[in-house]
């Protein structure tokens, strides 16, 4: 048999007794055996831990033992969370090895609680911000649907690594658009969970204000299945409150759901002429679900991108200022190009970003009277080849590049976001779709998600270069 593609199909395969978390394990392990060293999406691999946590995990579950969900399943985890196997390195000479050495973030430690099987930390843009650099020691990670492509950052290894089945599931973060760029490049599902609804002690931080924990997967239910895990309180993060999360019902009805559409600022020139017909597609398909649509406009759009910038490069640089003034050449080109951009940005601009933030968030919450959940394109284009994201010292155009990217906004505000895949450009790179809802308003985007993938089978796609993933063997 094949090897399951879902996070849902392979739990109900476990149970079923059709397929073994060791058998799902080993076949993640024979994807990356043949792919990674095209794709570059492991920086270290756990599979002797791996394979024994999934061991236990079918013990367990012949014993009668169901953890939930996650009980047995592959997943990846962004190398900027700690996790107790092995060193967290943020892709980067800095950080100190001896950051978050032998333990495990709360989210990680909550998903191996679990029973998930954590299979090896995955490649990040240099702390979260800067991008890849062939001048340093890792590697360049890959989109696996052209590998002369990027795969969106900063959660890249994580986007790569589910959409070439190395693993299920896996954890990312965001502070700009860092779960869902990816998830938009790599044809896969990712959540941006609330602001504060999940923790985010033992990641290393970019933006204090800003930061997301979050899982990247293959469908809107198998992330609502790790939220259910991550959420909640945790005493080690100041920011996070007790919002637990509970799987919503997942009928596939939009009967009375009220949708924003919005097209401002969504649609530049120079976007692919396939992001309009598939954006259109989607929205049929809603209606075609029972919802209703109607035409709205983000409030304080060009303030909020503002915002997140300088909000983002002044908090990056209250956490790296020591260090880039002692190992400047340590750093990739591209970390060091934005975090110099916060020693622009004074107190005043600071405290001002943080003023209209809310301003934003207050009429944002406004909009929530009228609607239940929000969409609108993720990307205007697929995934950009990398000689055309950084020049030749590997420097990013960030405002030329997020012109053509819609997810900084959402950081600042702070609500949840759901990116899904909803078609594909002529030249076969993925295209995607957010559903945006009120703070703690992951059931109504996990749902939309999951009618809009019950009747569309863009999330099922596989690249042609992972299309013939390692069967499922003893």
């Amino acid at each position: 048999m094949e090897t399951p593609l879902t996070v849902t199909e392979a739990a109900a395969a476990l149970r079923a007794g059709t397929v073994t978390s060791t058998e799902l394990t080993r076949a993640a392990i024979a994807q990356a055996d043949r792919l990674d060293g095209e794709l570059g999406t492991y920086l270290a691999r756990f599979d002797e831990t791996a394979l024994a946590a999934a061991e236990r995990a079918d013990r367990e579950l012949a014993d009668g033992v169901d953890r939930g969900p996650l009980h047995g399943i592959p997943f990846g985890v962004k190398d900027i969370l700690a996790v107790s196997e092995g060193p967290t390195t943020a892709q980067s000479l800095v950080l100190d090895p001896e950051w978050g050495a032998g333990k495990d973030a709360p989210v990680v430690a909550r998903l191996k609680a679990a029973g998930a099987v954590i299979t090896g930390k995955v490649t990040t843009m240099e702390f979260a911000c800067g991008m890849p650099d062939p001048s340093k020691p890792f590697p360049i990670p890959r989109n696996p649907w052209d590998t002369a492509t990027w795969p969106g950052g900063s959660s890249s290894g994580t986007g790569s690594g589910v959409a070439a089945g190395m693993f299920l599931v896996g954890l990312g973060t965001d502070t700009a658009g860092s779960i869902r760029i990816p998830s938009a490049y790599c044809g896969v599902t990712g959540l941006m969970p609330t602001f504060g609804r999940v923790p985010k002690s033992g990641c290393a931080p970019l933006g204090y204000s800003l930061d997301h924990v979050g899982p990247l997967a293959r469908s809107a239910r198998d992330c609502a299945a790790v939220l259910e895990i991550i959420a909640g309180r945790h005493p080690s993060d100041p920011d996070c409150i007790d919002q637990p999360f509970t799987m919503p019902d997942l009928d596939g009805s939009l009967e009375g759901v009220r949708i924003g559409v919005v097209r401002e600022h969504h649609f530049p020139e120079g976007a692919d002429p396939a992001l309009a017909p598939a954006f259109d597609g989607a929205l049929a398909a809603l209606t075609g679900l029972g919802a209703t649509l109607t035409e709205i406009s983000l409030p304080y759009w060009p303030e909020m991108l503002v915002a997140n910038i300088v909000t983002m490069a002044s908090e990056a640089l209250a956490y790296h200022r020591n260090d880039l003034a002692g190992r400047w050449e340590d750093y990739f080109s591209a970390t060091r190009l934005l975090l110099a951009r916060g020693a622009l940005v004074s107190g005043a601009d600071y405290v001002q970003a943080q003023r209209v933030r809310r301003v934003a968030q207050d009429a944002v919450t406004r909009l929530f009277d009228d609607v239940d959940v929000i969409v609108c394109p993720t990307t205007a284009t697929g995934a950009p080849r990398y000689e055309d994201v950084t020049d030749a010292d590997g420097n990013i155009n960030i405002e030329g590049m997020f012109q053509y990217i819609f997810t900084q906004y959402w950081d600042c505000i702070g609500n949840p976001v759901l990116a899904a895949p909803m078609g594909f450009t002529a030249s076969g790179l993925p295209l995607s779709i957010q559903f945006a809802g009120p703070a703690f308003g992951e059931a109504a985007i996990l749902a939309t998600g999951d009618a809009f993938q019950q009747v569309t089978d863009w999330h099922r796609r596989v690249p042609e270069l992972a299309a013939a993933p390692a069967p499922v063997t003893a």
